[in-house]
């Protein structure tokens, strides 16, 4: 029974995960089947109960992203990013060059502070009006857009609220609030600087842009007049700003012996934002809970429940330390495995399995080098492919809904192609950086 265990549970969730992909529209059903079966199939194997099962799922890791998806509504709700995109257009004279380097940045600071999908949704439809006013080329949107994306999964990966991996790993104790943004922090911004300086330097996307002064002007006047009535919530916004501040002070600085775990954190900061405006607040509870995101991570908890129920994560675990290998070797492997698991089946599912092996290994090496490097890896995986992220599939979306076009009115194309040499770039960048800092680290 135990062979047979060992096949057919690893079998179900590879299934479940790869039929999620393909089958998008259906993805809650197949993965919340996948996980029905795999408890149900563990009862009956003997391996555990349903029960057991469910008491071993991270439920503070799910109320930890309810929280911070809460939150980040809020902040959305007040119109701070959308006019400080804005702001950065201005800033940026609508000149090219400058606009990609400004929207990279901008979006990489807005994922730190919130999801991924909430900085597309307010960062994006402000570069998209910039596009189809400027007049772009097929070239030049697709490294901007590209970038962007690469950039929103930095910037999750650089703060332990911006992603689910970095959540992960501050739910489970196995990192603190300080450790993970010390650690984190420094190297994405340095993959940020070499990603910038190569797409600038060596790629030059904008440079076929036609560009001129007229339109420069043009752009400016006509994005004013788009804008000109909408003004920040000074009223939602101070008290969002207020219970951040209270949140990272909860986080970083608040003794263990006041028992304010992370979540308890997140609960009160989420809270303090709805009661800003609390008839808003009540709705955003009623329509803004994630609660296909919270199912679907559920249901991949209980399916890889069962598959560590197995001992195949252990087996891993001790294959690869009984390698003939060097112990950094061993890590170097792991990172890249993780990386390319990723890439095929996206952050979720490889985080939540490959955490099992990363605290193997962490009781071998230090666990704050595991651990950010595991972080970082998933964030190349995440990267590498247009439907590696969640925010991939949106941004795709959006562009095909703007009906861009450029200079001689040809359609512009984002899609998984167009997408792969900027995926590809930005794996071997955040991959090499996460390689080049665990060494460091181990010494």
């Amino acid at each position: 029974m135990t062979a047979y265990a060992s096949i057919a549970f690893p079998l179900l969730l590879i299934t479940a995960i790869v039929a999620q992909a393909l089958w998008p529209a259906y993805r809650l059903m197949i993965v919340l089947a996948g996980a029905a079966l795999s408890c149900a199939g563990a009862s009956w194997a003997g391996l555990t109960t349903t029960a057991a099962l469910f008491a071993g799922v991270p439920w503070n890791v799910l109320l930890i992203l309810v929280a911070l998806g809460l939150f980040a509504e809020r902040l959305a709700a007040s119109r701070l990013f959308g006019l400080a995109s804005v702001q950065i257009t201005r800033l940026a004279r609508a000149r090219p060059v400058a606009v990609m380097v400004l929207f990279a940045l901008g979006t990489y600071l807005v994922s730190g502070v919130v999801n991924n999908l909430t900085a597309l949704l307010v960062v994006l439809p402000v570069l998209l009006t910039v596009f189809t006013l400027v007049g772009v080329t097929q070239r030049y949107a697709v490294w901007t857009l590209g970038l962007m994306l690469v950039m929103c999964n930095l910037g999750g990966a650089a703060t332990p609220i911006g992603d689910f991996p970095a959540v992960l790993l501050l739910g489970r104790g196995a990192m603190d609030f300080g450790d993970y943004l010390m650690g984190a922090a420094p190297p994405t911004l340095v993959a940020v600087g070499l990603l910038l300086a190569i797409v600038l330097l060596v790629v030059r996307p904008a440079r076929d842009v036609p560009f001129s002064s007229q339109g420069q002007r043009l752009t400016l006047v006509l994005l004013a007049q788009l804008y000109r009535g909408v003004q920040v919530d000074q009223r939602l916004l101070w008290p969002c700003l207020g219970a951040l501040l209270l949140m990272l002070l909860g986080w970083l600085v608040a003794p263990a012996s006041w028992g304010l775990s992370p979540e308890l954190v997140a609960w009160f900061g989420a809270g303090l934002a709805l009661m800003a405006r609390w008839r808003e607040g009540e709705a955003a509870l009623r329509r803004s809970v994630d609660v296909e995101a919270v199912l679907f991570l559920l249901a991949l908890f209980l399916m890889v429940g069962v598959v560590r129920e197995t001992g195949l994560f252990d087996r891993a675990a001790h294959l690869l330390t009984a390698t003939t290998l060097s112990p950094t070797a061993q890590v170097v492997l792991f990172l890249v495995a993780a990386a390319v698991l990723t890439g095929l089946f996206s952050a979720g599912p490889s985080m939540a399995a490959l955490l099992d092996v990363a605290d193997v290994l962490a009781r071998q090496q230090s666990p704050e080098a595991i651990y950010i490097g595991l972080a970082l890896a998933v964030c190349a995986g995440s990267s590498l492919f247009l439907t590696a992220a969640t925010s991939g599939p949106l941004t795709q979306a959006l562009v095909e809904r703007a009906r861009l076009r450029d200079a001689h009115g040809a359609p512009i194309v984002f899609g998984f192609r167009e997408f792969m040499p900027v995926g590809l770039l930005g794996f071997v960048v955040i991959l090499g950086v996460a390689i080049a800092r665990t060494l460091w680290v181990l010494g």
